[in-house]
């Protein structure tokens, strides 16, 4: 893994519409399961979790969550049984309790599903692991799920810490979250589901990943557009991932799965003319060549949220089998106004201070170097 895809992973640790983002039932919501289920949902409170949880109760189910109650405490509503813990040895909470199935939202580390699945076993019917596409490393091609995997090439995954990993420049993350799936599959074998989401976006999303581009466009004027039109482009709002989550656990599925959109092929030029239509933005896209902007040391994925450059295999991730599971997709317009609606909601000196893309400045310097080329 590159390290301009180490520091975006590091920024991020409905109705049929446009572009094919496929077919999203308005009554989702609204349908019970036909049995309850209790889940226990380690984490919950950072960006997926709080959206699984409301899905889940709404659909009638019973909800634990675990976590240390420090990320948005008081939050969740009080319907929910709150466990208060630690992965780091901290697990007793979890001890002599019994649940349909588990959720793993935040895990990074082999030995945090090993010493949760110690407990668990026996008390859970089936292990839900919330992977990632990165485990495929720098793909070429688009992956599927039997996809080579990154290989970890340290001395004893069941050492790493977060922090070491941190420290590394995030090298290990594809391999130990490959490894987290392994372990998974060790404990409950056959009634493990493991899901690999591509970028996760939308209201909620503090690493500002795709957030970027809803605020620059609602900015209006010039604004830089990177590589070409047709550069594919993935992604998922948290909201479409977390509630078709609860559904595959509703159905009993195991095994594996990509989970990105949309359902059909989507460039980079549609991704930002849908989001000017919804936002009603005067923007105007200045396309600026991808070498152009190596030379001027903008990067793909950080400093161009979304777009992946070079590395576009990243964004052909295979999700035919998701797809055939019944992963539905809210329209990018609702993902973009509703992003857009929340970053503005937050304190202003938080607003001032993007945490991916491009300055003001710097998108500015570029775009004249780029017009002096071109002169």
């Amino acid at each position: 893994m590159n390290a301009t895809r180490r520091h975006f992973i590091k920024l991020s640790a409905g109705a049929g519409v446009a572009f094919g983002f496929g077919v999203r039932s308005t009554d989702l919501f609204a349908k019970k399961s036909m049995k309850p289920l209790r889940i226990l949902i380690l984490g919950g409170t950072g960006f997926i979790g709080p959206n699984q949880v409301r899905y889940a109760l709404s659909r009638g189910h019973k909800v634990t969550t675990f976590n240390r109650g420090k990320t948005h405490p008081g939050e969740l509503p009080n319907e929910v049984e709150q466990l208060i813990g630690d992965r780091n040895g901290q697990l007793d909470a979890l001890k002599d309790r019994q649940w349909d199935v588990v959720i793993d939202n935040p895990t990074t580390l082999p030995a945090w599903v090993r010493d949760a699945a110690q407990i668990l076993k026996g008390n859970v019917e089936r292990y839900v692991f919330i992977s990632t596409v990165s485990v495929y490393g720098e793909p070429k091609t688009g992956p599927d799920e039997n996809a080579p995997k990154e290989q970890y090439e340290g001395a004893d995954p069941y050492n790493e810490t977060l922090e070491a990993m941190k420290a590394s420049g995030y090298k290990t993350y594809g391999s130990l979250k490959a490894l987290s799936e392994k372990e998974t599959e060790k404990w409950f074998p056959g009634k493990t589901l493991i899901i690999r989401p591509g970028l996760i976006v939308g209201p909620r999303d503090e690493t500002d990943r795709f957030t970027y581009w809803p605020v620059r466009i609602d900015r209006g004027g010039e604004v830089l557009a990177p590589g070409a039109s047709g550069d594919p482009v993935q992604f998922i709002d948290a909201r479409d991932l977390a509630e078709w989550t609860i559904r595959m656990v509703e159905s009993g599925e195991t095994g594996i799965y990509n989970a990105t959109g949309p359902a059909k092929p989507l460039g980079v030029g549609g991704m930002l003319d849908e989001i000017k239509a919804a936002l009603k933005s005067n923007a105007r896209f200045t396309w600026v060549t991808e070498d152009f902007l190596t030379h001027q040391k903008v990067e793909a994925w950080s400093d161009m949220p979304v777009w992946a450059g070079k590395e576009s295999g990243l964004a052909r991730a295979k999700i035919d089998r998701a797809l055939s599971k019944g992963l539905t997709f809210r329209p990018l317009a609702e993902t973009a106004r509703e992003t857009l609606a929340w970053f503005k909601s937050l304190p202003q000196d938080r607003q001032s201070k993007l945490r991916a893309g491009l300055t003001p400045e710097r998108e500015a310097e570029v775009l004249a170097a780029w017009h002096k080329q071109n002169m």
